[in-house]
């Protein structure tokens, strides 16, 4: 053997030894970044509700204020809605039809919507009360603490500290009075369905406390046998009742005196409390009363240390999926309010802060949303009012489907069902609506809807007949089958993508200038225009985003019907009529993308709707890639409209941007949702903002903003619609010196590890139910690799 040979050898057994290490280190990086404590830190108690921990099991929350002499704790049921099942569709609005849409023709849109407000909008007072109903607060859980020695109702106090972790999914706070050293721990349990808190102190015998509990209206509180209980019925807005709920409260002490002071449980002289609060409605449930005492029941025979750890285990078998690191330039060591405006001032010195907002995002997905039940509202699960702003619901013109945007890429597929099952939900009465106004096949929704199943227009024609709702949901429905390629899905839904297509189709006209298909009447979400006679219309026909929905809709139904092999007669009559539906987009004088089927003027250039983008995304209609002209115009669009708006806009914005490939643009977004705030007015325009707690403002809080942001941060690292994976595609110069991201998910089942440095992909690994072939882009390069199998 001679000497080059064997220093070959040696090379290469180098090389390998150097390899393995690499990927040892790449593994140990990756599982050191998923072990990394994510918490929210503060140094003091809550002084309103922005600033409380949101809890959260899926269906139950609460939110601790963390208070010294007095805590409040705000409770929550996913279900608790006001309101009832009924039937607003006007029956005789389809014989205004015709005219509306002769009077649209004739270029007479405000006449044409002065008829829609008079002949063509829901009956009764539609969303502003019952029985459309309102999502609302369960109630409020009180516990008034005594300190030996103090009698003080705000006794002083040291080392404060509150936290909520998200890798655990438990807030505490520790703090000292007196020279004892206290601590509470609040989960909502992922284990036995129940809220649980546990007080402790270091010295025996020095808990004192009374817990109370209530609510604004329609409750009754009771106290026997050591057990509080919280009930009442609900205003249906009809002649029948409406929805029942009940909560029990108990405690538990290893010592001290447990007993019942008229509505109060009284404690004494413990060294250890543990209050279980269990709760329930009879939504869906008759046996709630039933289910309450179980849950109660089975809690209490449980250790305290094994009820915590069932907690953490299911919890993290949903949230250990994805790790994210984004550089290492700051430690968590500044309290959470503090450090917003820290990053506000010098966001490039905390890369590690988008890390913790986009796990607080998968966090507040996992707590708001369960299979089997609701998916999250305007709220997520999270209230503190009776009438809750925009009554809590699931507003179908951005709002539902942009709380479902981070799911599927951040591998928390299973809890995208829920929507599926409100949406097939609406079908039934949809059919009735797309028959009452439109006289049409399939199914419609429009702008509103809530857990009774509501689908027609609102009650004012300048919002309420916006008719994209229903087709924008499909698009999260077929969102799940793209990420997951399940076909048993796919053939459930079925019936519901192709029940909305049929009602575009059968109701879409042939517009007198253009000859395209288009619908009629219609609007753009929320937004108006002048039109030559100097006046305001909201209405309209064929607006951009209908185009849009309806050109994807019917190609997702055709790819489906191919896949599931049904359905062919209809198929080809989708196929024959996208020759005739208008373009993705068309690109305005001035180089903007046009809103609607004319260039008018704007109202409002600043708007905070930009639904004619809906191509760019969710959908992926335009791209920098295929279209690159339509892409430029997005851009001349996003330019005009600016950067401001509630957060759930800005989020918009950067999730634009991060498809248009501009990283910087999209990080700047990011910075601007990220602008401290403690406002609670209502909110249309410029504002924005993050409260201490993280949750996002309109203001007020809608948590929107906050899947909207998690979304945007995952399309700045990956993207997979338009035919490839792509690693980094929108990554901003402050991420670029290094980072890893293990656990996201690509369309077609792939999930995807990597690794960079300095912007570029430093090594990867793409994997699949069974090795097979896929795209990826990867440092500008697009190549073909064979995906492993797991």
């Amino acid at each position: 053997m001679n000497r080059l040979y064997i220093s070959i050898i040696i090379a290469l057994l180098s090389y390998q030894a150097g390899a393995q290490q690499v990927t040892l280190k790449s593994k140990q990086a990756m599982l050191k970044t998923q072990q990394a404590p994510l918490k929210l830190w503060y140094t003091k108690p809550a002084r309103q509700w922005e600033e409380t921990l949101p809890l959260g099991n899926g269906r139950l929350g609460m939110m601790p204020d963390g208070g010294i002499g007095k805590e409040h704790i705000v409770l929550n049921d996913i279900t608790l809605w006001s309101g009832a099942p009924q039937d607003a569709n006007n029956y005789e609005a389809y014989k205004s039809l015709p005219q509306i849409r002769k009077l649209l023709s004739e270029g007479k849109n405000d006449e044409a919507q002065a008829l829609i407000d008079k002949d063509f909008i829901c009956k009764g007072v539609g969303s502003g009360g019952e029985p459309f109903g309102k999502y609302q607060v369960l109630g409020d859980l009180s516990v008034d603490f005594t300190y030996a020695g103090n009698t003080s109702k705000n006794p002083s106090f040291d080392n404060y500290q509150r936290e909520l972790s998200l890798n655990n999914a438990i807030a505490d706070c520790t703090y000292s009075v007196g020279g004892v050293n206290y601590k509470r721990e609040y989960f909502t349990s992922f284990g036995d369905d129940i809220n649980i808190i546990r007080i402790t102190a270091d010295k025996a015998h020095q808990i004192n406390c009374t817990i109370s509990i209530s609510r604004p209206e329609r409750a009754v509180t009771t106290a026997q046998e050591n057990e509080l209980q919280l009930f009442g019925t609900l205003n249906s807005g009809n002649d029948a009742p409406g929805m029942k709920y009940l909560a029990k409260v108990k405690a538990q002490t290893a010592d001290g005196k447990i007993s019942t002071t008229g509505n109060t449980i009284t404690i004494k002289n413990a060294s250890e409390l543990i209050i279980y609060v269990s709760a329930a409605t009879d939504f869906k449930n008759p046996d709630y009363e039933q289910k309450v005492a179980n849950e109660l029941k089975l809690a209490m025979k449980k250790t305290y240390a094994l009820q915590k750890a069932q907690h953490i285990a299911n919890y993290q078998k949903l949230f250990n999926r994805v790790s994210l690191n984004i550089g290492n330039t700051k430690a968590n060591t500044e309290p959470t309010d503090l450090r917003l405006s820290s990053f506000h001032q010098n966001p490039d010195a905390d890369t590690e802060l988008p890390v913790l907002f986009y796990q607080f995002g998968r966090y507040l997905t996992i707590s708001s949303t369960r299979v089997g039940l609701l998916p999250p509202n305007l709220q997520g699960l999270w209230a503190n009012q009776i009438q809750t702003p925009w009554n809590g619901d699931y507003h179908l013109d951005v709002n539902v489907q942009m709380n479902h945007w981070p799911v599927e890429v951040s591998n928390l597929s299973e809890l995208n069902l829920p929507l599926a099952e409100l949406v097939k939900g609406m079908v039934k009465p949809g059919e009735r609506t797309a028959k009452a106004y439109y006289n049409a096949e399939g199914w419609v929704a429009h702008v509103i809807t809530n857990i009774w199943g509501f689908t027609e227009p609102g009650e004012s024609a300048s919002w309420g007949i916006t008719k994209s709702g229903s087709g924008w949901l499909c698009n999260n429905l077929w969102e799940h089958y793209a990420f997951t390629e399940d076909t048993d899905y796919l053939r459930s839904i079925y019936p519901v993508l192709k029940g909305s297509a049929k009602f575009y189709s059968s109701m879409l006209l042939k517009d007198s200038k253009t000859g395209w298909l288009v619908t009629s009447p219609s609007s753009s979400p929320e937004n108006d225009f002048y039109l030559p006679n100097g006046k305001k219309a909201s209405i309209t026909e064929g607006p951009t985003i209908d185009n849009q929905i309806i050109r994807e809709l019917f190609n997702n139904v055709i790819t489906a019907s191919k896949l599931l092999g049904m359905d062919q007669s209809f198929r080809d009559s989708l196929t024959a009529k996208l020759k005739d539906l208008p373009p993705a987009g068309q690109i305005s004088k001035d180089g903007r993308l046009m809103e609607w089927l004319q260039d008018y003027k704007e109202d409002d250039i600043h708007h905070r709707h930009i639904s004619h983008l809906y191509g760019l995304y969710p959908a992926s209609l335009i791209t920098p890639e295929a279209t690159p002209d339509l892409a430029e115009a997005c851009k001349k669009t996003l330019d005009v409209r600016g950067d401001d708006g509630p957060s759930w806009s800005i989020a918009y914005k950067q999730l634009f941007w991060a498809r248009l490939h501009d990283g910087n643009r999209a990080y700047k977004l990011f910075k601007e949702i990220m602008k401290p705030t403690y406002k609670t007015d209502i909110n249309y325009g410029a504002g924005g903002g993050i409260y201490p707690n993280l949750l996002s403002a309109g203001p007020p809080f809608q948590i929107d903003g906050n899947f909207g942001t998690a979304a945007g941060i995952a399309e700045m690292l990956l993207q997979s619609h338009a035919g490839f994976i792509e690693l980094l595609p929108a990554i901003p110069d402050s991420w670029k010196s290094s980072g890893s991201m293990k656990g996201m998910k690509a369309r077609g089942n792939f999930t995807v590890d990597f690794d960079w440095k300095n912007g570029k992909v430093t090594s990867y690994r793409i994997t699949s139910a069974k090795p097979r072939k896929v795209k990826v882009k990867i440092n500008g390069q697009l190549k073909e690799v064979i995906a492993a199998g797991v």
